[in-house]
C-alpha cells in the first residue's frame, strides 16, 4: 500500500497493513499538509496578517498572539480586509502538490471559524457577540464558511485527499462556551463544511485542543472523520477510546503538555502503546503524529526520538501480524 492507501484505509477502518504515520522526515510521514500561499488563515509570529490583525511573538514558541484586533466595531464589518480565496496565485502550491509529493495523502488547510473570529474581535468580545450581536456574528461566520466551501473546491480539483482547519474549543476541563450555544451557532456551520468536503471526495479533519468531549459526539454526527488533538490526558485515553474509538480516527502525538513534556523516556514509550491500544482499532482509527513546535512546548530531542521510534516499532509489529 502507498501512503494514500494506508491513510484512507485507516480513516475508513478498512485494515491498513501498518499504522499511518506523520512523523519527522527521519521516521517517515504518509501525510503532507499543504496550505494556500499566502495562507488564508495565517498566524504569523509577528507582524500584520492579511485580515489586519497585529501579531506579536510569545517567546521561544513559534506561536504569535494577536495584540490589536482589526474589527473593533461591527459597523466596520463591510470594510474588513478579507483575503481573496479566488485569487489564482494563492493556489499555485496546491495545484502542483500532487506532482511534487507523489502518493502522499494531501491535506489542504482551510480557515478556522472560531479562532479567526476572535483573532478579529478578541476573545471576550466574541463571547459577548454571541448574545449581543448574533446577527453580525452570523454574517462573519457565514463569510468564513463560504471561504472554506470555495477552498474545498480548489483542493478537490488539485487532487487532494483531506481538508483541515484549526479551532481550539477547550479549556483544560471544559469548553470555552456552552455546548448548547455551540450547537446553535457553530454546529450547523461545521455541518455545511463537512457535507461539502465529503461531496468533493475529501476526508474531514479538525484540529482542536483542550477538553472537547462535550461536542465530540456532535462532530462525529455531522461528518468529522479525523480529530487532531494534541492533548488527551485531560480527558483520559480510556474514556476517549471507550466512548469514541471506532467512530472517529484520532490523529495525535503523545500528550504535549504532560507525558511528552515531563515524562521519562519509558513513560513516553508506554504512553505510545496505550494510545495504540485505546484509540485505535484492528481496522484503523489511530494515526500517530509529532508536534511541530517541540521547542516551544518544551519537548526534549531524546523524548521526540523515543516517541517516534516507539510508534515506528508498533507499526512494524502491526505489519508483521497482517
Amino acid at each position: 500500500m502507498n501512503s494514500r492507501e494506508v491513510v484512507w484505509r485507516t480513516i475508513r477502518f478498512q485494515g491498513a497493513e501498518r499504522l499511518a504515520l506523520d512523523l519527522p522526515e527521519k521516521y517517515g510521514s504518509d501525510i503532507e499538509w499543504v496550505d494556500t500561499s499566502p495562507a488564508l488563515d495565517a498566524r504569523p509570529r509577528s507582524g500584520v496578517d492579511e485580515w489586519g490583525a497585529v501579531w506579536a511573538n510569545l517567546g521561544s514558541t513559534n506561536l504569535g498572539e494577536v495584540k490589536e484586533y482589526p474589527l473593533k466595531e461591527w459597523s466596520d464589518l463591510d470594510k474588513l480586509s478579507v483575503p481573496d480565496v479566488h485569487d489564482p496565485r494563492r493556489w499555485t502550491l496546491a495545484h502542483g502538490a500532487r506532482a511534487r509529493l507523489g502518493d502522499k495523502f494531501l491535506l489542504g488547510v482551510g480557515v478556522s471559524i472560531y479562532e479567526r473570529v476572535h483573532f478579529l474581535r478578541g476573545l471576550e468580545n466574541t463571547w459577548l457577540d454571541i448574545h449581543e450581536h448574533p446577527r453580525e456574528l452570523g454574517r462573519l461566520l457565514d463569510l468564513l464558511v463560504d471561504m472554506n466551501l470555495a477552498a474545498i473546491k480548489y483542493y478537490a480539483a488539485a487532487g487532494f485527499d483531506g481538508f483541515i482547519f484549526p479551532d481550539d474549543w477547550g479549556l483544560q476541563n471544559r469548553l470555552m462556551i456552552s455546548p448548547v450555544i455551540w450547537r446553535k451557532v457553530w454546529k450547523p456551520r461545521y455541518a455545511r463544511i463537512y457535507e461539502a468536503a465529503h461531496a468533493a471526495g475529501l476526508a474531514t479533519f479538525l484540529h482542536s485542543c483542550g477538553y472537547i468531549i462535550d461536542i465530540l459526539d456532535d462532530l462525529i454526527e455531522i461528518g468529522l472523520d479525523v480529530i487532531n488533538m494534541d492533548q488527551q490526558e485531560n480527558m483520559g485515553l480510556e474514556l476517549l477510546g471507550v466512548r469514541f474509538g471506532g467512530r472517529i480516527t484520532f490523529y495525535s502525538p503523545v500528550d504535549i503538555q504532560k507525558t511528552m513534556a515531563t515524562g521519562s523516556l519509558d513513560d513516553i514509550r508506554l504512553y505510545c502503546r496505550r494510545m495504540a491500544r485505546w484509540l485505535g482499532r484492528p481496522g484503523g482509527g489511530f494515526i500517530p503524529k509529532w508536534y511541530l513546535d517541540p521547542v516551544g512546548a518544551g519537548h526534549r530531542p531524546e523524548a521526540i526520538e523515543a516517541m517516534c521510534e516507539e510508534f515506528v516499532r508498533i507499526s512494524r509489529e502491526r505489519a508483521a501480524q497482517t
